[in-house]
């Protein structure tokens, strides 16, 4: 059974409350301050109207304050990561220049901020002042004329042409009795042209065309025998023959004087004279590369003789 007798004694009343709680804190100064706001309250005189207080020591609350209090505020704390001691050599060094720089000397910093002052802006127009002479002054040439390739080659030429007629004067040819016209000319193998005759200089069928109209009398121009009329259906050496039989020229193996000798091949040679033993003497150009030459031989030997047209 339940007895549910008043009771008188304040003990019995004490005994049904729960334990009081220990109070949090979120850090040390609220604790503090409420620790010594309990001490004042705890000093004055209590009232004789208040109920009699629980009072506590100041040791006793404080030592119940400080736990929840240190785990609050250890809770509150972030966890802090652990530095890396490579880093915290750079940070030392990135330090160190700092005060290295802020050490430099002041004079340095005044140049280049000097330096930067007189420098134009970029992107603006910068203006130049001309004095009037130099606008109106004329520029002057030092006389200097550069070389054309035309001028080139042409001093090209010369030289070959003056190398040409010294060999040709070395080798005794005009004592020998040779008056070809043109014997320092470039042949056609050094991009020499051709001859008032129309065939290429000092080659064997200008030489033998120029002793035909030398022997019946032209010695410049105008010639009267010349590629068109002398040999008009082939003018090297090798088709001499056809255009004498073409013509109806003479062709013949008696040599004479003054006539053509297709030595066969592609050359001809001029008859200088025929010998009491049998052999011809003849003239020719070529037959020494680009140079005039005589030799004698057997007439039996020459393919055919033809007789100069008249």
């Amino acid at each position: 059974m339940v007895d549910y007798t008043p009771s008188d004694s304040s003990d019995d009343l004490f005994a049904t409350e729960a334990t009081p709680q220990p109070v949090q804190y979120a850090s040390r100064r609220e604790a503090r301050e409420a620790l010594a706001a309990q001490s004042s309250a705890a000093a004055k005189p209590a009232r004789r109207d208040a109920a009699p207080a629980v009072r506590r020591a100041p040791a006793e609350v404080q030592a119940s304050l400080a736990r929840p209090e240190v785990a609050a505020v250890r809770a509150s704390v972030a966890a802090q990561p652990k530095r890396n001691p490579l880093s915290v050599l750079a940070t030392m060094a990135v330090v160190g220049g700092l005060f290295a720089v802020a050490g430099l000397p002041a004079y340095a910093q005044q140049e280049a901020e000097s330096a930067s002052a007189d420098a134009a802006p970029v992107g603006t127009a910068q203006s130049i002042e001309v004095d009037d002479d130099a606008v109106t002054g004329l520029a002057t040439r030092d006389g200097f004329l550069a070389t054309t390739p035309e001028q080139l080659a042409q001093a090209n030429e010369d030289a070959l042409r003056a190398a040409a007629n010294a060999a040709y004067l070395a080798s005794g040819a005009r004592e020998l009795g040779d008056d070809y016209p043109w014997p320092y000319e470039l042949t056609d193998d050094q991009g020499g042209g051709l001859s008032p005759l129309n065939y290429y200089y000092r080659e064997c069928v200008d030489f033998v065309a120029w002793r035909i109209n030398r022997d019946q009398g032209y010695y410049a121009a105008p010639f009267k025998w010349v590629w068109s009329n002398l040999t008009p259906y082939g003018g090297n050496g090798g088709q001499w023959q056809y255009n004498w039989e073409a013509l109806g020229r003479t062709v013949s193996n008696v040599p004479i004087p003054g006539a053509v000798a297709y030595t066969g091949g592609n050359h001809v040679a001029y008859v200088k004279s025929v010998n009491a033993d049998g052999t011809v003497t003849l003239e020719e150009y070529n037959y020494v590369p680009g140079m005039y030459s005589q030799r004698t031989i057997p007439a039996s030997s020459v393919v055919s003789f033809l007789y100069p047209p008249s």
